[in-house]
């Protein structure tokens, strides 16, 4: 049975770029399960602008993102979709231009596609399911006003996905996630409102909700003498290390509820919140437990230092170190790519990158193709080496392409992650 969905929306005509984002992330660290974001101007300069700052928002955030913006063709959909977003949002009027659905939905999918609609046309429409079908749309997000028994009817026989969009002011939330096709709210009201707390009394209420659930009881665990268990932090997503603490039942009882690293202060001996004082918030994202059950494993996203030295990390005192070879793939392609991006924005003379970019486009391209006909010859040797050295020139000519046009290697992990 698939969660309830709670889905913040912003409408970001008129909005500041910042404020934008700051509201994005707060949502996706704070529960939001979707977002959805949308500026439907059919102004071109503004529809360029929001598609910069949806690619912005979908890199800052890891909830999904579904994007609505203005659009008559395919490249208008193509491009709303190349933002990083999982799905679009698509205004009712384009139900007219059948085909241009069809070949979107083949192309990214049906259940990506998301149809606006108001509650009135909804009802209107006698054939709204059926069209929808046909065309490849798998969800309806219907814009809710006011009660009515032919909606009512009408929802309950739903053989599509549907979200309501509702100020939810005078709604009553458990009533419109009641209709068994109702897979989520979207709301601008979420702004205002604890999403982590409206999730669990949903969840008290026997909504199938995506909260945080632990898989074995706080007794389970091995505790030391004082009743606590060592916990152990890690930033997840660089692996690194952030620092030390121990948790009582009410911490993890907390940790678990609120969605946020909660301690226990041995010194104090008392709970406190990460970062309640310092705003360097630790939300997590993993709990695991050793195969000894004494110790904690916290993966977590963190608002800044961890450390109250003002260090990223608590284990900044580096005792001993052997020179070694790093050998971590991404950070050794990253550590190359920003040397690239370094030559690009501080020339060097007699760089051969600076050379590159010096050349243009069009040079760039030309070693690309050179590049990539070496490895084809390669392959057909059955040494592995030269091969490799080819790879490795490919690679790095693709890296000098991507910064010539402004991606990163970040734009395509997270194209490579969205494919899964």
């Amino acid at each position: 049975m698939p969660y309830k969905r709670i889905i913040p929306l912003i409408n970001t005509e008129g909005e500041i770029n910042e404020s934008v984002i700051k509201m994005a992330k707060k949502y996706s660290n704070e529960g939001a399960d979707q977002l959805l974001l949308y500026n439907f101007s059919k102004d071109e300069s503004s529809r360029e602008e929001f598609l910069k700052l949806a690619k912005m928002v979908a890199r800052l955030i890891d909830i999904p993102l579904i994007v609505g913006c203005y659009g008559d063709t395919f490249d208008d959909i193509k491009r709303a979709f190349y933002t990083g977003a999982e799905g679009i949002l698509i205004l009712d009027t384009l139900l007219d231009n059948p085909e241009l659905l069809k070949e979107a939905s083949l192309r990214f999918g049906s259940s990506n596609i998301y149809l606006a609609i108001n509650q009135q046309v909804f009802i209107d429409s006698d054939n709204i399911y059926d069209k929808c079908q046909s065309i490849g749309i798998d969800n309806i997000i219907i814009k809710y006003e006011k009660p009515s028994e032919v909606f009512n009817e009408k929802i309950n026989k739903s053989p599509l996905s549907i979200i309501i969009d509702d100020e939810l002011l005078g709604s009553d939330i458990e009533n419109l996630l009641g209709y068994s096709s109702v897979v989520g709210i979207t709301s601008d009201i979420f702004a205002k409102k604890d999403i982590m707390k409206i999730k669990h009394e949903l969840f008290k209420d026997g909504f199938n909700v995506n909260v945080y659930k632990s898989s074995l009881n706080f007794s389970e665990f091995k505790l030391n003498q004082d009743g606590l268990i060592p916990v152990i932090t890690q930033d997840y997503r660089s692996g690194e290390v952030l620092m030390l603490a121990y948790m009582n039942q009410e911490a993890y009882n907390r940790t678990i509820e609120d969605g946020r690293m909660f301690y226990y202060s041995r010194s104090r001996k008392s709970l406190w919140l990460k970062g309640e004082s310092s705003g360097n918030i630790q939300y997590v994202k993993e709990l695991s437990l050793d195969c000894d059950k004494d110790t904690l494993l916290a993966k977590v996203l963190t608002l800044g230092p961890s450390c109250h030295t003002g260090n990223n990390s608590c284990f900044y005192t580096n005792l001993v170190q052997k020179d070694y070879k790093k050998s971590d793939p991404y950070h050794i392609m990253q550590n190359v790519y920003n040397v690239i991006m370094d030559r690009k924005n501080n020339p060097k003379e007699g760089s051969y990158t600076n050379y590159l970019f010096d050349k243009g486009i069009d040079k760039i391209l030309k070693k690309c193709g050179e590049e990539a006909t070496e490895i084809i010859i390669a392959a057909k040797n059955p040494q592995a080496d030269e091969l490799r050295y080819e790879i490795a020139d490919f690679l790095y000519h693709l890296m000098v392409l991507m910064a010539e046009c402004g991606l990163d290697l970040e734009d395509i992990t997270t194209e490579l992650a969205d494919r899964r």
